[in-house]
């Protein structure tokens, strides 16, 4: 059996993390953006394909392109992890009844779309490790660190986790960004279109949340209020994350040298970009009648009608899920509809692990879990496009 790793308290990961990021100028700097990885604990070379892997004349692919493609390797690995316990209990096949009718409520085929976007962020992991695989790479691997609990709600596996659901800070500023003519990269800031902290995604457990009750719109009981928070609060956390991927590959792409690398990651791209326009709809079902105004009964969390004052107007009109046309590259330009932010910056391997440190996604992790993935985030940025030579271990 593992090791379970200590719990850490909420108000120390960004303590931890800080650790990590604090070295981000130095080691880039010195051209050792990934010395601080283990590859003990993060890379599994397969013995038995040690051979193939050291004799074939493949062409070595660029250190920098190397160092993008495990960086995204992992991020594809923490989705899948994640992906997977919204699958278990909410999707097609889903053992918890109550929280799938509760996700039907923001649309009848969610269950179904869970369970292909499951699919999709397992078939993104793969692939990437099986691609550096086969140019001589080790692939990622970050089973050393399946050590968070799961759910106790009929439906979930018990079985080790990489992200933890149960008590999520999610920023739904995505939503007012995507709907505002100003980009982060350039100027503007963007109010959360609803305050949710502290606040678990699925059920945590059958006392909470009973998996055989019904739900209905509105929900009537506080147990009903309860459960369709969780699965509000999904449908901003489903989009939150396909709104940063959006970002990150549009970043890390801008430093790839290897023609097929730039083609594997665009084509991975057009897929979280499909995917983010759908959640965003189905996350404005969330925040508009006659599902609006329901209330977690333990966290106060609230979901309002964003189309009602004092919402409403183009910073929180629910079905305009179209990204608005904005500010690119220089404020004297016309405004343009592109993903924003992309810059290195804002959306940057380390901007963006940063952000998810801070959802507490990663909440009771162990410092040497941050410690890899930081490493492998400043490896990532520190790539530059046209940079020669074979990646180094």
């Amino acid at each position: 059996m593992k090791n379970r790793t200590a719990k850490i308290p909420a108000e120390d990961l960004a303590t931890l993390w800080g650790k990590v990021t604090r070295r981000r100028s130095f080691l880039t700097g010195a051209g050792l953006a990934g010395a601080a990885l283990s590859s003990g604990q993060l890379m599994a070379r397969d013995s038995k394909d040690d051979g193939d892997n050291n004799n074939n004349n493949h062409n070595k692919l660029p250190k920098g392109d190397v160092a993008i493609l495990k960086f995204l390797a992992a991020a594809e690995l923490v989705e899948s992890d994640f992906w997977r316990q919204y699958n278990e209990l909410g999707g097609v096949d889903g053992g918890n009844a109550a929280y799938k009718s509760a996700l039907e409520n923001l649309d009848e085929d969610l269950p179904q779309y869970i369970s292909d976007n499951t699919d999709d962020e397992m078939s993104h992991a793969a692939f990437l490790n099986a691609y550096l695989k086969s140019k001589g790479e080790d692939p990622v691997n970050l089973d050393a660190f399946r050590t968070l609990p799961s759910s106790r709600a009929t439906g979930a596996r018990q079985i080790g986790r990489l992200t933890n659901l149960m008590s999520l800070d999610v920023d739904t500023s995505w939503y007012t960004r995507y709907r505002s003519t100003q980009n982060p990269d350039i100027s503007g800031s963007f109010p959360q279109a609803v305050k949710i902290t502290n606040q678990p995604a699925i059920p945590v457990d059958d006392a909470d949340t009973p998996p055989n009750q019904s739900q209905p719109v509105p929900p009537v009981t506080p147990r009903q209020r309860r459960m369709q928070a969780i699965a509000n609060t999904a449908g901003f956390h489903f989009a939150l994350f396909d709104a940063a991927g959006s970002s990150v590959y549009t970043n890390l792409i801008q430093s790839v040298t290897d023609p097929e690398v730039l083609r594997v990651l665009l084509s991975i791209l057009g897929v979280g970009v499909n995917h983010f326009a759908v959640w965003h709809d189905k996350a404005g079902n969330a925040v508009s009648d006659p599902l609006a105004g329901v209330t977690d009964p333990i966290t106060g969390v609230t979901f309002p009608d964003l189309n009602a004052p004092p919402f409403g107007g183009e910073l929180f009109q629910t079905n305009l899920i179209f990204p608005e046309p904005c500010a690119f590259i220089n404020p004297d330009f016309p405004v343009c509809s592109v993903i924003r932010p992309s810059s290195k910056q804002n959306a940057g391997a380390v901007a963006t692990a940063t952000a998810i440190v801070n959802s507490r996604l990663f909440l009771g992790q162990s410092q040497a879990f941050f410690s890899a993935v930081g490493a492998l985030a400043m490896a990532a940025d520190a790539a530059v496009r046209g940079q020669s030579g074979g990646s180094q271990d």
